[in-house]
């Protein structure tokens, strides 16, 4: 009897001890625990996205990949897939399950070691936005608090929310939405059975779960979690079986660009770096740019092939390297050395024939290149001097040469990578918007945009300038001539600088469309001295001259070329070709 009533009142002092060591703990740490409110009004990390005018993803920018969902877009299965492997009483507990935490301290006293932290979804919750992941005693406590405290602010609903969109999933997936995306290329909506339980495996271990990594050991989470729901009535024996035979179809996938355009999202990162520091990167922010996707992937044709064709005419400058006599590892080691450059991929020459060659490119297969696509390769001497024109493939190469590939509707075109390089911007006249920007041939190759950032000589494209400053003056687009006297010069002085222009003794009849097709630079000479064109309005640096051809081209249409000179003006002299049209 003594020793019933010794047992009884042991066992009140030990939870007394317990309830008072809680309490104490409690007042200890309360004035140091985060606030929860910060909870409801929290802000994940999102990645900076970059769009077209039409709304077309360009890039994507941050070291998460993240998209929040709501409660209510979550799957009902991957809810049950959840609780049946991480907390089956989350509908139950008030934030501290008490039979996992015995469980946990159970296997603590048996084993010396800590196996699991007994730790419920809403004591998750509090450890990914609260705390770290230290394993100690005094970080528990502090969770299992934190825990108590969401469970009377927030709603079951809340939480789970908050830990779908948190929690880390591997390759660089954090939250449910970009896990589906990175293992299964669509939205978590349009999962199976199967493929919402693989996920639901994976915050306990992202890495030794992770079904890219050990597609054994990740089926084996699968299947248990299945199990469990079946189990728990979740799902009958028919979709239970069902959902076992499914194989494992993981594969990683990233979000590609939807339009190619690097140096456009290189100057929208730049801007938004620039303004909001390292925060562009996780804020979310969406930026949509006025590119056009339409002008923009003709703008990457036009540039492509004109310097495709460019560096032909100018010949072959022979392979990037050569190595013959090597095993067909080695030559899949070398290649793995080299990347793609803008659709031109590397490959090595491992036979040669009268009707082409055969190349084997990164990927281990062996593709024909027909004797068509290399008549082009005339060696190089020199910038202007071309060697004889091939007469077969032997000619041009030879086996074990690194060569460059390009593919047109499924056949491989010999190539080799542009020396020269070109810019190209398209801007709207109305409101000068960018809707084509490109800064090089190949991002990958060289990120320096040579659209904004090199700087060259005007050349001709100070014309314009000229040309519409005189269609001020009363010039029109039809020919008109003018004769100077003889060895008439004219000085441009401004700046420090002086230039002296001499026109000929006679000018034939011209127009402006010709002249500035063929670039003659007498017609402008002729229109800055008939128009009195000052040395300020024809300095590029003008606010004036940019407002003049700004005006011409929004305020008149542009001149038709058969337009013929009806009256004369009183500035200018009258043409002498007054009454013919321009030749198109």
């Amino acid at each position: 009897m003594r020793f019933l009533k010794f047992i009884c009142w042991s066992l009140v002092a030990m939870f007394c001890g317990l309830l008072l060591a809680v309490s104490g703990a409690f007042l200890y740490l309360s004035p140091t625990l985060p606030s929860v409110d910060t909870l409801r009004n929290i802000q994940l990390q999102i990645p900076l996205r970059v769009y077209s005018q039409d709304e077309k993803l360009i890039a994507e920018f941050g070291e998460m990949r993240r998209t929040p969902i709501r409660y209510e877009e979550i799957p009902e299965d991957f809810i049950h897939a959840l609780l049946a492997a991480e907390d089956d009483n989350f509908a139950n507990h008030y934030g501290v399950d008490v039979k996992s935490l015995m469980r946990a301290a159970t296997q603590l006293l048996k084993t010396g070691h800590i196996q699991t932290g007994g730790s419920t979804i809403t004591m998750q919750v509090a450890k990914n936005f609260f705390l770290t992941n230290e394993r100690s005693f005094s970080r528990k406590i502090t969770e299992i608090l934190l825990a108590l405290q969401i469970e009377r602010e927030l709603t079951k609903e809340q939480i789970l929310e908050l830990y779908v969109n948190k929690i880390y999933l591997g390759n660089r997936a954090y939250g449910i939405e970009a896990a589906s995306q990175v293992y299964y290329g669509k939205p978590i909506g349009e999962l199976s059975l199967a493929q919402l339980a693989m996920i639901a495996g994976l915050p306990k271990a992202p890495s030794a779960y992770n079904p890219l990594a050990n597609a054994e050991r990740s089926k084996e989470r699968r299947d248990w979690i299945l199990g469990r729901m079946l189990r728990l009535g979740h799902i009958d024996q028919a979709r239970y079986q069902a959902a076992l035979a499914e194989p494992v179809n993981a594969r990683y996938h990233v979000a590609s660009p939807e339009l190619h355009a690097p140096y456009i999202a290189e100057m929208a990162r730049a801007e938004l770096v620039g303004r909001y520091g390292s925060e562009a990167y996780t804020e979310g922010f969406r930026v949509y740019t006025t590119v056009s996707s339409e002008r923009q992937e003709a703008a990457n044709r036009a540039l492509d092939l004109g310097l495709i064709e460019y560096d032909q005419r100018h010949g072959y400058r022979g392979p990037e390297a050569r190595l013959p006599d090597r095993s067909r590892e080695e030559w899949l080691a070398e290649l793995a050395k080299h990347r793609p450059i803008s659709g031109m991929a590397p490959a090595i020459v491992t036979q040669v024939e009268k009707s082409g060659i055969m190349v084997l490119t990164r990927d281990g297969r062996e593709h024909p290149v027909t004797w068509e696509s290399m008549r082009w390769a005339r060696p190089q001497l020199n910038v202007n001097s071309l060697g004889p024109r091939p007469q077969g493939p032997a000619d041009v190469a030879k086996v074990g040469d690194l060569v460059r590939i390009r593919w047109v509707e499924d056949s491989a075109l010999f190539t080799q990578i542009p020396a020269a390089q070109s810019a190209l911007v398209s801007l709207d006249p109305q409101d000068g918007s960018i809707e084509a920007l490109i800064g090089g041939f190949s991002f990958e190759q060289s990120n320096y945009n040579r659209a904004i950032q090199a700087k060259r000589q005007p050349g001709s494209s100070f014309k314009p300038f000229i040309y519409s400053a005189a269609l001020d003056a009363g010039f029109t687009a039809a020919p008109w001539s003018t004769t100077p006297p003889s060895s008439s010069s004219t000085t441009w002085s401004g700046s420090g600088a002086r230039r002296t222009t001499t026109i000929p003794s006679s000018v034939p009849s011209a127009c402006a469309r010709r002249c500035t097709s063929r670039a003659t630079w007498y017609l402008s000479a002729c229109c800055r001295r008939s128009a009195s064109i000052t040395p300020s309005t024809t300095s590029p640096a003008s606010a004036s001259a940019v407002r003049t051809c700004r005006a011409t081209c929004r305020s008149r249409s542009v001149p038709r070329p058969f337009r013929r000179w009806r009256s004369p003006p009183a500035g200018p002299p009258s043409p002498t070709a007054a009454t013919r049209s321009c030749p198109t």
